[in-house]
């Protein structure tokens, strides 16, 4: 499935306007949001084709909105790539075992971004 629109989930003003700097550039559609519960809800909204999911957020936090989000009926297809400061093995394994397709550590190198979407379809 072609990945045309993506939902950036970051507490930070800072990282969604650098990820949507980036990702808009790249010719895709960018929705943001400022968390975990903003995200389970946009997820069945927007439906977006990708997820670009923060982990350290106040309230719901990237890995259980991602838990969420990969479990519900309505929005388990959409991929989530998670997108966090959170470098250990140990972090990544939980990660992808909460549903997340793919991890990158920020801060974020463009170029490996885009692999990684282009690789889930994008």
């Amino acid at each position: 499935m072609p990945i045309k629109k993506i939902l950036v989930v970051d507490d930070s003003p800072t990282e969604r306007h650098v990820l949507s700097e980036m990702l808009i550039k790249a010719g895709y559609e960018v929705v943001t949001c400022d968390s975990g519960e903003e995200a389970v809800a946009q997820s069945k909204t927007v439906l977006p084709d990708l997820i670009l999911m923060d982990v350290v957020m106040p309230g719901l936090n990237g890995f259980q909105a991602t838990r969420v989000i990969a479990r519900d009926e309505a929005t388990k297809h959409i991929p989530v790539i998670i997108c966090t400061t959170k470098s250990q093995e140990t972090d990544k394994i939980w990660g992808l075992r909460q549903g997340a397709r793919d991890y990158i550590v920020k801060p974020i190198v463009a170029s490996d971004l885009l692999e990684k979407i282009t690789r889930l379809g994008g």
